[in-house]
C-alpha cells in the first residue's frame, strides 16, 4: 500500500505557557499542503514491493551503515520484523529505527501483534523546516497499517496514537484545517473564511464569489532549527488577539496580528530568514510567516 503524506503550515502559533510536564500550551491553526509530499509504501512480509526497485535505480544501493549520510539507508528490528528503508538525496542523516514511521509500526504491533512488515520512506520534504513532514509520514504509517491489517480503528482513535508520538502528528490523521490546543494534539476542525490552494495548483477552483489565497511555501537553503533552539528565550504569554479573533479578520488585517511567537527567538539567530519574510512581503503577498518552528517561510497571494 502507498501513500503520499503532506506538510503542513501553521496559521499563527501562540506559546501560551509553560506546562508541569515540561512541555507548552499552544494555540495554533494547521492547514495542509502538497507543495511538498513523500512517498510512503507498507508492504506485509515478503510481499512485492512497487518503490524499491525504483528507490534503489534514484539513490544507488549502497546503505553501508559506515557512510555519515547515504542516500539510502535501511535498518531491521531486534526482532526481525519490521524492515525499513529510507530514501533522501540530501543523505539519511538519522537512525531508520527511530524514525517515526518505524515507531508508528511498533506502537501498535505493542498492542495488536501486527505481522511483518517491510516499510519504504522516499523523503521529499524538508527536514528541520517547521513543516511536520515526519509527523505526517507517522500518521500516514498508522493509516496505511489500520488498512492493511484491518484493524477496524477509526480516524480518533488512530489520532490518538498518533498523538503519541508527536505533538502535531495527529493532525495529519485529518484530512481539513484544524485548530490545535495543548501541545498541539488537542484538534478541532476550523473553517476558514476563505479558501487557501497550493501555488501550484493553477485550476481556478472554488466558487467565483469565493476569496482565495494562493500559498507558496519557501525552504531557505541550509538552515535547519531545532525545536529545542526555537524555544530557548521564548517567554510564554497569552496574547491580547486570540487566535480565533484574528482568524475572523479578512486577511488583509491578519499582517501584525496573526502572529508566529517563534519568529522572535529564530528571527535573532538567523536574520536572513526575517530578509525572506520582508521579501515576500515586496512581492505582493497579503501575509506571510514563518511555519512552526523554522525554518519554513509562507506567504498567501490573493488570486
Amino acid at each position: 500500500m502507498i501513500a503520499y503524506p503532506p506538510v503542513k503550515i501553521n496559521l499563527g502559533l501562540n506559546v501560551l505557557r509553560k506546562r508541569p510536564d515540561g512541555f507548552h500550551d499552544l494555540e495554533t491553526l494547521f492547514v495542509q499542503s502538497r507543495q511538498f509530499s513523500d512517498t510512503l509504501e507498507i508492504v506485509a512480509g515478503d510481499d512485492y514491493s512497487r518503490t524499491l526497485s525504483r528507490l534503489v535505480a534514484v539513490y544507488g544501493d549502497n546503505v553501508d551503515a559506515s557512510d555519515e549520510a547515504p542516500a539510502l539507508a535501511q535498518g531491521i528490528s531486534q526482532d526481525g520484523k519490521m524492515m525499513i528503508t529510507v530514501a533522501r538525496r540530501e543523505g539519511v542523516d538519522w537512525d531508520v529505527l527511530k524514525d517515526l514511521c518505524a515507531k508508528a509500526y511498533m506502537l501498535l504491533d505493542n498492542d495488536f501483534h501486527l505481522p511483518p512488515v517491510k516499510i519504504f520512506l522516499e523523503k521529499n520534504s524538508p527536514v528541520g523546516a517547521g513543516l511536520g513532514g515526519g509527523s505526517a509520514d507517522a500518521a500516514y504509517a498508522l493509516k496505511l497499517l489500520n488498512e492493511l491489517f484491518s484493524l477496524g480503528l477509526d480516524d480518533n482513535t488512530l489520532a490518538g496514537y498518533a498523538a503519541r508520538l508527536g505533538s502535531d502528528c495527529a493532525f495529519f490523521i485529518y484530512d481539513m484545517p484544524m485548530t490545535g490546543e495543548g501541545r498541539g494534539e488537542i484538534l478541532a476542525p476550523y473553517e476558514l473564511p476563505v479558501k487557501i490552494v497550493d501555488g501550484i495548483d493553477n485550476e481556478n477552483s472554488g466558487d467565483e464569489k469565493e476569496e482565495i489565497y494562493e500559498l507558496q511555501i519557501v525552504v531557505p537553503e541550509g538552515i535547519r532549527v531545532s525545536t529545542a533552539e526555537a524555544y530557548r528565550g521564548i517567554v510564554p504569554a497569552v496574547p491580547g488577539n486570540r487566535l480565533k479573533d484574528v482568524l475572523r479578520r479578512p486577511v488583509s488585517e491578519w499582517r501584525g496580528l496573526l502572529v508566529n511567537d517563534f519568529e522572535t527567538t529564530v528571527f535573532k539567530s538567523h536574520p536572513e530568514l526575517a530578509a525572506i519574510k520582508q521579501s515576500l512581503y515586496d512581492s505582493g503577498a497579503v501575509y506571510a510567516s514563518m511555519s512552526g518552528s523554522g525554518s519554513a517561510l509562507f506567504a498567501l497571494y490573493k488570486r
